[in-house]
């Protein structure tokens, strides 16, 4: 369960970003923004394949690992598109959009974590 409070962090420090951008409104540099989410995405992404296999037979942890390399793929993806669309726009809302659906996800992981954990913790005291 504590699993899940660790993964609400980087939801949280994103929340905290968007708001930041959202008071002082600055798009970012969309080259460095790009090339930055396409090397975690290499990385993320081989990551995600190699937890995929078991993602469902090794119980919580490896679950929420697979869950938290998703998310970082996904979220890479996103950053990467992010990086055009600020080029052709000019603007910082798609970087706080992004962001916005960044803590979603990563929310959405932390209650899955959590649902799961607590599931598998009433298992174990059931038993005798």
């Amino acid at each position: 369960m504590a699993l899940a409070g660790i993964l609400l962090v980087p939801g949280l420090a994103t929340l905290w970003t968007a708001w930041e951008k959202l008071m002082a409104p600055m798009p970012p540099a969309p080259l460095p923004l790009s090339l930055t989410g396409l090397g975690a995405l290499a990385i993320n992404l081989s990551r995600a394949f190699m937890l995929a296999r078991s993602r469902a037979h090794s119980g919580r942890l490896t679950r929420a690992a697979f869950l938290s390399a998703r998310n970082d793929t996904v979220a890479n993806l996103a950053i990467i598109a992010t990086g055009f669309v600020t080029a052709y726009t000019c603007s910082a809302c798609p970087e706080l959009f992004v962001g916005l659906g960044i803590a979603a996800m990563n929310f959405d992981t932390a209650r899955e974590v959590w649902r799961a954990a607590r599931t598998e913790h009433r298992a174990a005291a059931d038993q005798p």
